[in-house]
């Protein structure tokens, strides 16, 4: 090991990796760059837009304002997480989809992974709620309603069981 690079330990999307790293290496580039988990997206890389939002021991953060060391022995999750396999989409994922809540895609993986814990805390939110926890996620093509529809039509499903 060289010594300008750290040990970083972390469990992905439950899977353990260990890498050593620059110290001043992004999360956002670790994900994307050293582990291939390319559905992290980096737009503003000032923490403005929302497209690199991650679960970061369960709660969303901007993964483009920390540093791949500050995720050692932490748990992460990635939109590559939310669904068990290509054929089995999460509810949420789905919803999009159905509700047109996406056109180019590129601020989804931000919005999937900052509305994952929302829609399970929240059985049947108002279009206030939704709107104010997608208030950090920037979108420039859907004008938001089709993401509020579909942020409803997941709520719904999770929550009819």
């Amino acid at each position: 090991m060289s010594e300008n690079h750290l040990t970083v330990r972390v469990t992905v999307n439950n899977t353990l990796y260990e890498r050593q790293v620059e110290p001043r290496l992004l999360l956002s580039d670790f994900l994307r760059h050293e582990l291939g988990l390319t559905g992290t997206h980096v737009g503003c890389e000032h923490g403005v837009c929302g497209a690199c939002t991650i679960l970061f021991d369960d709660e969303p953060v901007r993964s483009c304002l920390m540093l791949a060391v500050q995720a050692n022995g932490h748990r992460l999750m990635t939109v590559e997480g939310l669904a068990p396999d290509e054929a089995h989409l999460h509810p949420l994922q789905a919803a999009f989809r159905e509700a047109h809540g996406l056109q180019c895609g590129y601020c989804t993986p931000g919005f999937l992974m900052t509305l994952f814990p929302f829609v399970q805390t929240h059985p049947d939110p108002s279009e206030e709620e939704i709107r104010a926890a997608i208030a950090g996620n920037l979108c420039r093509c859907t004008g938001y309603q089709h993401i509020v529809d579909a942020v409803r039509l997941a709520a719904q499903r999770i929550h009819q069981s």
